[in-house]
């Protein structure tokens, strides 16, 4: 029977994605197949040997049902920062106007009910985004724009304005924000839309974003169980 059950455990691991594996941390694929061979039948087994079965398990179940792709290295004119074991991204950019463009987002950070039906509502998900706009290397300001990522739209929360510009370490560290966008002239809001629509800004991008971020959370999740059942591992 005990040989049996190694047998199936060994299967169950064969059934990785080499394309996944390829790029899944080191230590978790090593976790994910050494964890198939140094299984044993145990008539009282330990809390540890609970965790490490459940774990890996877990890790298996991920693979098998919602299996992570490789993160994509450019959206559009934008250069793509994954920032692995982080819970932000960094994408950097160019504009037609040669302006230095530089966007922060996060990972799923918030959440809202909509109504779906009469008697349904759907959850949507938020991303908080922060667009820094700047000319050249000696720009004496820069912008900040404060925005919402959807998951099929981009809201502007504020603008902020800064000297210098940020690639510089003298930013103050609590500037004065600026109204809410939302509350300003609506020609002027329309405006900045505009604006940042044109530099690639806009609601393409924060549905990349939440697709982005939906693979990125798979990732992290999987790197996560695989180093906490290498520590029970060894």
């Amino acid at each position: 029977m005990g040989g049996a059950l190694v047998n199936g455990l060994r299967r169950r691991s064969s059934l990785l994605n080499p394309s996944i594996i390829n790029w899944i941390s080191p230590s978790t694929k090593s976790v994910c197949r050494r964890g198939a061979h140094n299984t044993s039948l145990q008539t009282h087994p330990s809390p540890s040997s609970k965790i490490r079965r459940i774990l890996r398990n877990e890790i298996q179940y991920h693979y098998d049902y919602a299996p992570p792709h490789q993160p994509v290295a450019q959206f559009d004119r934008f250069i793509v920062e994954d920032r692995p074991g982080e819970q932000w991204i960094t994408l950097r950019g160019k504009s037609a106007d040669d302006e230095n463009i530089k966007i922060e987002a996060t990972m799923f950070d918030g959440s809202i009910l909509v109504p779906k039906s009469e008697d349904a509502e759907d959850v949507r998900l938020h991303i908080s985004m922060v667009v820094d706009i700047w000319k050249g290397e000696t720009s004496d300001h820069f912008m900040e724009f404060v925005c919402s990522a959807w998951p099929d739209s981009l809201e502007i929360q504020r603008l902020v304005i800064f000297k210098p510009p940020p690639h510089q370490q003298h930013s103050p560290s609590q500037p004065c924000m600026g109204p809410d966008i939302r509350n300003l002239n609506t020609q002027l809001r329309n405006e900045f839309y505009k604006f940042l629509d044109t530099r690639g800004v806009n609601d393409g991008l924060a549905k990349f974003l939440h697709k982005y971020m939906i693979n990125k959370d798979r990732i992290e999740l999987i790197q996560w169980l695989g180093k906490l059942q290498s520590y029970f591992e060894n």
